[in-house]
C-alpha cells in the first residue's frame, strides 16, 4: 500500500514526512550530549526513562503493518505489551546504541498501519516528554504543530483526544488553531 503523503512530497520534499525527518533529526542532535545520569531521567510518560521514551520512537519507525500485526498477535492483542516487547528491541546496550538506533530511523517513511500524520504526533508529543524533563526548549515550526492539533482533535486513535475535548472550545494563542464549541481552553498550540 503506498502512503499518499510519501507519494504527494515525491520531488519537492514538502509534507508531513519531510516535517517527520526534520523533528526527528532536531531531537537526535538535543540529546547528542546527555549524559548518563540524563539518559535515566524520568520521562512524561509514565514509568519510563528519556531513553525508553527514544527507544519507542524508533520502535515506531522499525514497524510496518505486517510486522506490527504480528507482533500483536504474538502478545494476543495485548498492546500494552507490543509496545514494550518492541521498544526492549530497540533500548539497545547503552545510551550511544539507543541513540545510534535512533538516528539510523531519522529518514525512515516505515510505520506501522497509522496515517503519517499520526507519526509526526508521535515525534512531536513524545520529543516533549523527552525534552521537557531534561530542561531542553525546542521552537517548532507554527504550521506543523496546528497540523498535528488539528488531526488530533479529530481523531481518538494514537491520543483519546477527541473525547477530551467534547464541550470545550481551544483557541491557540501562537497561531490559528480552534476547535469545538464551549468553555474556552487558550494556550499555546502545543499545549492545546
Amino acid at each position: 500500500m503506498t502512503d499518499p503523503e510519501l507519494t504527494a512530497e515525491r520531488g519537492h520534499g514538502s509534507g508531513v514526512w519531510a516535517s517527520i525527518r526534520t523533528e526527528r533529526a532536531a531531537l537526535a542532535a538535543d540529546l547528542a550530549e546527555l549524559t548518563e545520569a540524563q539518559w535515566a531521567t524520568p520521562s512524561l510518560c509514565a514509568g519510563l526513562s528519556v531513553r525508553e521514551v527514544l527507544a519507542h520512537l524508533t520502535a515506531g519507525a522499525s514497524l510496518n503493518t505486517v510486522r506490527w500485526l504480528a507482533g500483536v498477535i504474538r502478545c494476543r492483542f495485548d498492546f500494552d505489551k507490543q509496545v514494550a516487547v518492541r521498544l526492549a528491541e530497540q533500548l539497545g546496550a547503552d545510551p550511544a546504541e539507543t541513540l545510534a538506533r535512533f538516528r539510523h530511523i531519522v529518514p525512515s517513511t516505515t510505520k506501522p498501519p497509522l496515517p503519517a500524520i499520526a507519526m509526526l504526533g508521535e515525534t512531536l508529543v513524545h520529543g516533549e516528554d523527552i525534552r521537557r524533563p531534561l530542561g531542553i526548549r525546542h521552537a517548532y515550526p507554527i504550521d506543523v504543530v496546528t497540523r498535528v492539533a488539528e488531526y488530533y482533535q479529530g481523531s481518538d486513535m494514537v491520543v483519546v483526544a477527541k473525547k477530551r475535548v467534547a464541550g470545550l472550545r481551544l483557541a491557540a494563542d501562537d497561531g490559528t488553531f480552534t476547535t469545538g464549541s464551549g468553555p474556552v481552553v487558550s494556550g499555546p498550540t502545543l499545549a492545546l
